[in-house]
């Protein structure tokens, strides 16, 4: 096996992973509602990840903060039950893979993924993309302006969960559910923009979204209550309570908190 290209001194460590640049030399990293890796020659094929663990270490990798993780870190993650002799056999070979999944002929095989002081990283020099980054960069933009054109555009990043081809991957559990948390949260603060410019068609658009996501969620009920009753359908509205009660009773065994039970 060819030994691991290493990053020199005089070489930056990191390109910016927020921007949306696509120059020569770019990678690209789909995790929202997908796995996809793209260079300037085109997707990668899903069939080009014959080794799980190879596609699975690129995921860690676009994930990690900097896009970097220790190999120690990867050897855990990936290979728990290994001992470290075991464990660093496999992420070699792993790493042998991705490098040569990513970088296709005529490209340098190690030019996406690097080593460099006992840490992995994933495209120190080229420009990399990668839709999670993007989806909580325009997230936080969107948060400051709270304008609903920047929620809009934030919320079209998020193209479904996260990674759910790997629903029991322990490692994409946490941040999955935090990214369909920030979802769920620009889709209401959308909702109350609407609301306020009297734009409720949208705005109950925007709530029965995070309705359909999380049956539980009872400030976006409340939102929907508020709203029927305001376009005068106060049956609507009370149906409304009654299908959050049933939601929590079945799904928490709780009912309705107390500010839902006073707007009912």
């Amino acid at each position: 096996m060819p030994a691991p290209d290493r990053l020199t001194a005089s070489e930056p460590d990191r390109t910016s992973s927020s921007p949306d640049r696509h120059g020569v030399g770019a990678l690209r990293v789909r995790l929202l509602g997908g796995f996809t890796v793209s260079t300037e020659l085109g997707a990668i094929e899903e069939e080009s990840w014959r080794l799980r663990k190879a596609a699975s270490l690129v995921k860690l990798l676009a994930l990690a903060p900097e896009h970097r993780l220790h190999r120690e870190q990867l050897m855990e993650l990936l290979w728990p039950e290994l001992d470290p002799t075991s464990g660093g056999n496999n992420l070699r070979y792993a790493l042998h893979i991705a490098r040569r999944i990513i970088a296709r002929p005529p490209m340098e095989p190690g030019r996406y993924l690097v080593t460099r002081s006992e840490h992995v990283w994933l495209c120190p020099r080229d420009p990399l993309w990668v839709d999670v980054a993007a989806f909580e960069s325009a997230a936080a933009a969107a948060r400051v302006t709270r304008d609903p054109a920047a929620y809009r555009a934030a919320l079209d990043l998020y193209r479904g969960d996260l990674l759910p081809g790997d629903p029991y991957e322990e490692w994409a559990i946490e941040p999955r559910e935090r990214l369909r948390a920030v979802r769920l949260e620009l889709l209401m603060r959308l909702s109350e923009l609407r609301e306020a410019s009297g734009d409720f068609e949208q705005a109950v658009a925007g709530l029965s979204e995070v309705v359909r996501a999380d049956l539980t969620h009872e400030e976006a009920h409340r939102g929907l209550m508020r709203l029927h009753a305001s376009m005068g359908d106060r049956n609507r509205a009370l149906r409304q309570y009654q299908t959050l009660a049933d939601a929590l009773g079945r799904e928490l065994g709780t009912q309705p908190d107390a500010a839902s039970r006073r707007l009912y």
